[in-house]
């Protein structure tokens, strides 16, 4: 087990009276008796162990890394566009979020709906992943919905509740709800509109797909876990260290939704089986044979990486999968303005936003 009732106990009685340090150091320990057979976290990865999904603060540096206010900005990160915050409010719930228009916005553009890790926030993730500037550079908008740490400590999808897994319920209700106001308002491209996340971002992404295929033409999962992967916080601890129940696999039957992943085979946060598991699942509900290719690269100065691609015969990519070696629980080739980011690549922006371009919801969706 990951975390004994004992040691979760005594983490829940210490964050009721306020003592987060001492919570903190409680499940680190006992984290740390269950990662010493986690896939391959090498020196450069190790200093890389956010985002993990929990009201506590699970698996966390000491110290958290600081936002850095805006006006630090790199030069260079700084888009042309428009980079604004905006609330929905509505019998859903309320939600605040961040929209980037790029500069040469204009009707029938795609939608792209990016969710942050734990401890994140929508500027630090949009600076970490670079999205803005592939915003401008190939035409579509993106938003980035704002976790507050009133609905979870430590600012996590609430992704292992059951009450935040389903359609018209929670999380994904609200996070869907805005995303009907985002086109509606901006008279974006409605067969065009697609969600991706980090960890327990991913997480709430894949919910999302497998909840709304109706409005998701594709979804982007970096490492994340699937849809149904947990059903409380100690399952949530198992499927991060082992992945989900083999007895999922083959599931409930649901609309197919088109799916790019990222994991690091040396993610010692969450377990990149939990990717095979996404792959696996995705391969069930599309119902159809697809061709498999597998491919590797990376320059001398980047990581390695196996791209495993699954076609229909008529060879549009369904699924993509990508394996890069070495790496950590961080967003592969992300800049290091922001948090959890392995600027060492390869770049896991580009690549989701190449696959998740190529797909659209049916006209008559």
């Amino acid at each position: 087990m990951i975390a004994t009732p004992s040691l979760m106990a005594d983490a829940l009685r210490l964050t009721r009276s306020g003592d987060l340090r001492e919570a903190t150091r409680l499940i680190q320990a006992g984290l740390s008796k269950n990662l010493s057979n986690a896939p391959r976290a090498d020196a450069r990865s190790a200093a890389v162990v956010d985002v993990t999904p929990s009201r506590l603060a699970l698996a966390l540096p000491s110290r958290v890394p600081e936002i850095m206010p805006d006006a630090a900005t790199p030069s260079g990160l700084r888009d042309p566009g428009i980079f604004e915050e905006r609330r929905f409010i509505g019998a859903e719930g309320k939600m605040s979020y961040m929209l980037y228009r790029p500069s040469s916005v204009k009707d029938g553009m795609p939608v792209v709906i990016m969710l942050h890790g734990c401890t994140q926030g929508p500027e630090d993730f949009a600076r970490g992943t670079g999205m803005n500037a592939l915003a401008d550079e190939m035409g579509f908008v993106v938003a980035y919905p704002r976790q507050t740490s009133a609905a979870n400590l430590q600012r996590c999808w609430n992704w292992f509740k059951p009450g935040d897994q389903q359609r018209d319920k929670g999380e994904p209700a609200l996070i869907a709800a805005t995303t009907r106001q985002i086109v509606s308002e901006l008279k974006a491209d409605a067969h065009r509109v697609y969600v991706a996340g980090l960890s327990a971002g991913g997480a709430a992404a894949a919910i999302l797909g497998a909840a709304y295929p109706d409005i998701y033409a594709a979804i982007g999962v970096h490492s994340g876990l699937g849809c149904g992967a947990a059903r409380d916080m100690p399952s949530a601890f198992a499927a991060m260290r082992n992945g989900p129940p083999k007895s999922q696999l083959g599931g409930k039957s649901r609309q197919f939704v088109p799916v790019v992943t990222f994991h690091g085979d040396g993610d010692a946060t969450v377990n990149e089986e939990n990717s095979a598991h996404i792959i696996a699942d995705a391969e069930h509900q599309c119902g159809i044979d697809l061709i498999l290719r597998k491919e590797t690269g990376g320059w001398p100065a980047e990581r390695r990486y196996t791209r495993e691609t699954h076609s229909e015969p008529g060879g549009n990519i369904m699924i993509e999968r990508w394996t890069v070696h070495g790496a950590g629980h961080a967003w592969s080739g992300g800049h290091p303005s922001g948090t959890y980011t392995d600027p060492s690549g390869p770049d896991a922006s580009r690549a989701m936003m190449g696959f998740l371009l190529r797909h659209s919801l049916a006209k008559d969706a």
